[in-house]
């Protein structure tokens, strides 16, 4: 008999979690690698759940694929830890127990940087030496991304074996797209899955709070696998809470909304299937239920007083100027930058966020008193490196919250670059997965799917490195920014005139806007410091010249700074509505005379600012 056969007559209890029972035992490796170096273990702990009353285990293959192993130098091991790993199951299974085998998704809450069609590759090796080896059926778990889950479920059932497809989300009714929670299961059901529900990130209350709202499948059966709980903090160690009694008291209830397959995920054990096993004894599989209809909240849009800096772009020469945020507390400089900037009519002060990892003033503060005591749009930028997930969707709402709708997404340069080396760098996403969610804001949602219940009017701007040998490839990453959510690009500060024309040879096949970098230079030193130091910046071997020759004159290399500068804004003009003028050093006169300078060329050109 299948297990699709035993499901029409009675619920089917699963396993729990093997990670945490290898963890707890010292594992030093993938958990995937001991079905070679410690099959016993596997073994172990697959009779356990066996002896606890599950119905059917998983193979110990969850993270077993190419991209994963390879973090261990296991790649090239793949088909034989899958093969391995049925061959302990099935050693391990009673007589009336089926074996799955299970395989992860790719895309997590993380950017992932590959293809639909990489993944659906590396899975397929998987599927076949999985179904080659003879399980039961195919367990897909931990889906976040229901076009990958649809794509690996269309491609298996072409093995005429069960599916089981779970999703994973981290709200009660969205996944983090913003997808219904039931909307992406009736489409898994339509593809072909036999078996859709859930797994992992929530405990049995806040399943039962989704299963409450799902609709009992015409074609497929209901699943669900929770973690045991939210997760806890103890001596400084993340672990879940026993509460096996609690979780089968659930169990319950997650029978009366209609789930037939039900096991446990993190933090679950044996102690827990133990208990679910006794709980559903003597209970039927529910073929009606009452569904408590899904609500989205209202929304409404956090409204725009001014033109985006996109839509003044794309209208006329725009001039935007990058002032940091000081390094200490007297602020008292700075704002004397900022008056003299809007004194000088520049569009808009651009705000990094403690750019090459140096720690100064929140720019979110000084946007905040710029945007409320002087007449000049705030630009800021937001940085992955600082802020994990969390953080960054609290910024977000913040500035969203003080009218702020200009941002800069970038990455931001690793810790060890800056003036504490020995800082962690979070970069839960990079500037793509970071336009994602902004873009996912704009439609009011959360990047875990939920309502904000007010779309956010942000636009997004882009950081674009064009001091590079092959522009070609580098052009190629501003298309993907785009299909992310970036509105238009920020280049580095570029010193050679032959460059910009290479950009906009490059770029205007993007049809967007470009703002062309230019930064004064200070000093030969800083000529050479900017050279071979930092990041993304290349001068011309003539001009490093030029400034070693005017070095020991202060007054000459200022003038040859400013003449440089001014025939980059006059190349630039040529081809591009946006000037980025880089304050060096607070030296805001500087950057003020060259917007003046530009102010007075459109002018001349006919054109008003």
């Amino acid at each position: 008999m299948t297990i699709l056969d035993t499901l029409k007559k009675r619920i089917l209890v699963g396993d729990g979690a093997m990670g945490t029972l290898l963890y707890a035992e010292g594992l030093d490796t993938c958990p995937e690698h001991y079905n070679l170096t410690h099959p016993d273990k596997v073994e172990a702990i697959h009779r356990l759940y066996v002896e606890a009353g599950a119905d059917v285990i998983q193979t110990n293959t969850y993270g077993a694929n190419f991209e994963k192993l390879k973090a261990y130098g296991l790649e090239h091991r793949v088909k034989e830890i899958h093969q391995s790993a049925v061959a302990i199951a099935k050693r391990a299974a009673g007589p009336d127990t089926f074996v799955v085998g299970t395989v992860g998704g790719f895309r997590g809450i993380k950017k992932l940087e590959l293809s639909l069609s990489a993944i659906l590759y590396h899975t397929s090796f998987q599927i076949d030496t999985l179904v080659q080896e003879g399980v039961d059926a195919i367990l897909f778990e931990t889906y976040y991304d229901v076009e990958e889950l649809l794509a690996v479920v269309e491609y298996a059932r072409s093995f005429k074996i069960p599916i089981i497809a779970q999703l994973t989300a981290q709200d009660t009714c969205f996944l983090k797209d913003g997808t219904v929670i039931q909307d992406a299961l009736i489409r898994l059901e339509a593809t072909g899955a036999d078996i859709i529900g859930l797994n992992c990130h929530h405990g049995p209350h806040h399943m039962n709070q989704t299963y409450k709202h799902l609709a009992l499948p015409e074609h497929a059966f209901l699943s669900c696998y929770p973690n045991a709980s939210l997760l806890d903090i103890e001596d400084n160690m993340l672990k879940y809470s026993d509460n096996a009694v609690y979780f089968s008291q659930v169990t319950r209830e997650l029978v009366r909304e209609g789930v037939r397959l039900i096991g446990g995920c993190c933090g679950t054990t044996p102690s827990h299937i133990r208990r679910i096993k006794d709980a559903v004894a003597d209970l039927k599989p529910a073929t009606s239920k009452n569904v408590i209809p899904f609500q989205r909240g209202a929304q409404s849009v956090i409204q725009k007083k001014e033109p985006s800096l996109k839509e003044l772009v794309e209208q006329r020469p725009t001039i935007i100027v990058e002032l940091d945020t000081p390094k200490h507390l007297d602020k008292g400089q700075f704002f004397r930058g900022i008056e003299a900037l809007e004194k000088a009519q520049v569009d808009a002060v651009t705000l990094a966020d403690n750019s090459l990892a140096c720690v100064r003033m929140c720019n979110i503060a000084a946007a905040s008193m710029i945007k409320h005591h002087y007449n000049i749009r705030p630009l800021v930028h937001i940085a992955c490196r600082d802020k994990n997930i969390i953080g960054l969707q609290s910024s977000l709402m913040g500035l969203a919250a003080l009218g702020i709708s200009d941002v800069l997404a970038v990455t931001g340069d690793p810790s060890k670059v800056g003036n504490f080396p020995g800082a962690t760098s979070v970069f839960d996403v990079n500037s793509l997965g970071l336009a994602e969610i902004i873009r996912q804001f704009n439609r009011g949602i959360g990047a875990d799917g939920s309502s904000l219940r007010k779309h956010t009017t942000f636009t997004v701007a882009g950081a674009f490195n064009a001091n590079v040998s092959k522009l070609h490839a580098s052009v190629q990453r501003l298309r993907k920014k785009q299909e992310a959510g970036v509105d238009y690009f920020i280049t580095q500060p570029i010193y050679d005139k032959n460059k910009i024309r290479e950009i906009y040879n490059s770029a205007r096949q993007l049809d967007t806007s470009i703002f062309i970098g230019i930064m004064p230079i200070t000093s030969y030193k800083n000529a050479l410091f900017l050279h071979n130091e930092v990041p993304g910046i290349k001068l011309p071997e003539e001009l490093i010249e030029a400034f070693r020759i005017v070095k020991d004159d202060r007054d000459k290399t200022q003038k040859l700074s400013l003449e440089i500068c001014q025939e980059l804004i006059d190349e630039t003009l040529k081809y591009f509505n946006g000037i980025y003028l880089v304050t060096p050093f607070l030296k805001y006169e500087l950057t003020v005379e060259l917007a003046e300078y530009a102010q007075r060329l459109t002018k001349k050109q006919g054109v008003v600012l």
